[in-house]
């Protein structure tokens, strides 16, 4: 011992002189922050001056320990930038566990590369980073960069917490406004956690010693959870283009007469095309049916980030010529070809993918995607302008059932698209089904779908016969061994928005064959046995994110040297996330008629129900396995 402690205070003294930060060292991170946790955020550093409506100086540093492999993903050292984004200083430094510095990145070092994919025609915007691979764990990197824009319209927001298992030691935000310019902010999920806010004076938070959040399936996404803080700027400039927007009213009308205005102009050969398509067409939705055809056939999706930062569509006339467009230059296009006919849209801004509504109490620059709206009496029809094959008026679950904010020369409206519910996501599957000696099946299948469950199938029709056999093989009918698939008819009705899927399938030795006895189950075509994780504490509440409905009937004939002897009573559960119920009956010696309908109701429930949801798949999951037995006669 006495040999040891000279040695560990000389590591000691080392590791101070070399990286004159101790605190750099893993080993001193408190225990409760290092529980579920792939890293650790020990300081992170957001510093915000605005000097201009068209100047912003932003300067970041945060510090992270990375604890294991699954924590690399946290590391983000990279930095944005474009024509009016310049990086003024940008460095990195990496630790290892006793915090001694081991590598050194300077501004040169980083990366330099496109933002955006390969499916972007053009863009300005650009990204740099470092490429490190760890050769052990812990480490620590210290990230700094400062940059400087003229765009002020994207204030940069705080998330004191970025990620599930990641737990933060220090997280400041702070926005120096010497000029005074009206700044708004709203603070978002902030009473469950440890935030102060600094200065009433300021805007100026801390949030310290977070422990990392385990993620639990099932449950609200991230953003929903986790505290944010917003910050926008009465008056602010967007690539060089001032505006103003204290409410949405106000930021619609800034955002029509400088990016919307002046961009529908087409040519006469297509203004008399669009013309004598509509011609006699006195309704403005058949009208807009047949526009919204046109445009399907004419154009295909490519991103083009050009104009107002992304934000300005390229002209009607360009995406005319060109034939191709982003969700902005196909959503003008559209609106363009219908105001020929004169049928009355918007350009309508939206969060797409994730369910995320436009903040309708929070006036920014929000949305990453755009629809088109044309009111309709009440009944507003939303038009996805980007897909060549969905049907008209149909958002699926890109776009359905969120706030969005639709454009209009007298401002912006809040408006909130249709949402596709419980009972309206049904698949209905009708099977007549014969048995044979052998215990093999013969079966046709007719399966109908509407809603998202359209939604998620429609895509199939453009398969080849061969890929749609595999489709059934490995992924639906997984479950059935020896399954094979005669004929398969798919009948994609856009105009009623279901798709019905007729196919004659064949499974070998289905049945279990014994001397007296042919055991089978009953569920072929439609086994749901789905069960939620079990927790044995559950911290996080219950989200069901999409309600639906499944009805199935069967009718199964028997070989004639079997009889039905007793079949199982009807099932039914009833429970506040749905319903569920399965009934045999008898229709003559020869034929059994089994019928099963699932209801699941989508929701937000308490953490505390967790367990009674999944106590209720779980019923389920066992009811969906259910056998019968022939006797031999």
């Amino acid at each position: 011992m006495k040999k040891i402690l000279p040695i560990l205070a000389a590591i000691l003294f080392s590791v101070n002189i070399q990286s004159q930060e101790i605190n750099l060292s893993s080993l001193l991170i408190p225990k409760e922050l290092t529980k579920h946790a792939n890293a650790v955020v020990k300081e992170n550093y957001t510093e915000v001056t605005i000097d201009a409506i068209d100047l912003m100086y932003v300067k970041k540093k945060r510090t992270i320990t990375i604890l294991n492999k699954l924590g690399n993903k946290e590391v983000d050292t990279y930095v944005h930038y474009n024509n009016d984004t310049k990086v003024t200083k940008l460095s990195a430094k990496i630790y290892n566990s006793l915090g001694v510095e081991i590598k050194k990145f300077s501004k040169s070092k980083f990366i330099d590369i496109s933002a955006v994919d390969g499916g972007t025609l053009y863009s300005d915007s650009r990204v740099k980073y470092i490429d490190y691979t760890p050769t052990s764990y812990p480490y620590t990197v210290v990230f700094e960069c400062e940059y400087k824009t003229s765009s002020t319209g994207f204030i940069p927001s705080w998330h004191p917490i970025t990620s599930f298992l990641v737990s933060v030691q220090k997280s400041e935000f702070k926005i120096n406004n010497p000029k005074n310019f009206e700044i708004r902010t709203k603070e978002i999920n902030f009473k469950d956690f440890p935030i102060k806010k600094i200065s009433e004076e300021s805007i100026h938070y801390l949030a310290e010693n977070i422990p990392a959040l385990k993620h639990e399936r099932n449950t609200l996404l991230f953003t929903d959870l986790m505290p944010n803080l917003l910050v926008a700027m009465n008056h602010f400039t967007l690539k060089k283009v001032s505006g103003k927007a204290t409410d949405w009213k106000e930021f619609g009308t800034w955002m029509y007469s400088k990016l919307f205005i002046n961009k529908t102009t087409l040519d006469e050969e297509t203004i008399n095309k669009i013309k004598s398509l509509t011609e006699g067409i006195e309704h403005d939705i058949e009208k807009a049916k047949i526009v919204y055809k046109y445009v399907q056939n004419k154009t295909r999706y490519i991103s083009v980030q050009v104009g107002i930062g992304g934000w300005e569509p390229i002209s009607a006339d360009e995406v005319d010529k060109l034939g191709y467009g982003d969700c902005k230059g196909l959503t003008n296009y559209t609106k363009a070809l219908l105001e020929i006919a004169d049928v009355e849209a918007y350009h309508t801004l939206v969060y797409a993918n994730k369910n995320r509504d436009i903040d309708k109490d929070f006036t920014s620059i929000q949305g990453n995607h755009m629809i088109l709206n044309i009111p309709n009496n009440g009944k507003d029809i939303w038009l996805e302008c980007t897909s060549q094959n969905t049907p008209f008026g149909f958002l699926g679950d890109f776009t359905d059932d969120r706030d969005v904010l639709v454009i209009t020369p007298e401002g912006g409206i809040i408006k909130r698209t249709p949402a596709y519910k419980n009972e309206t996501n049904i698949q209905t599957t009708k099977a007549t089904i014969s048995i044979t000696e052998e215990g093999n099946v013969s079966a046709n299948v007719e399966i109908l779908s509407k809603g998202i469950q359209y939604d998620n199938k429609f895509h199939i029709e453009t398969k080849s016969k061969d890929d749609l056999k595999k489709h059934y093989k490995s992924n639906i009918w997984d479950y059935n061994n020896n399954l094979e698939v005669n004929s398969i008819n798919i009948i994609n009705d856009k105009e009623n928005i279901s798709f019905k899927e007729e196919l004659n399938v064949t499974i070998k030795d289905y049945a279990t064959k014994t001397d007296n006895e042919l055991l089978f189950r009953l569920n072929v075509f439609n086994k749901n046995s789905f069960i939620p994780k079990r927790y044995r504490t559950r911290k996080l509440p219950l989200k069901i994110d999409r309600g639906y409905k499944d009805i199935d009937e069967y009718t199964f004939t028997i070989p004639t040297s079997y009889k039905i002897t007793q079949l199982p009573q009807k099932k039914e559960l009833q429970t506040k996330f749905g319903h569920y119920t399965i009934e045999l009956k008898k229709i003559n010696e020869k034929s059994i008629l089994y019928s099963k309908s699932i209801l699941i109701k989508e929701g937000t429930y308490t953490k505390e129900d967790y367990k009674l949801y999944r106590k209720f798949r779980k019923s389920i999951a066992k009811q969906e396995s259910l056998r019968i037995a022939l006797q031999k006669q």
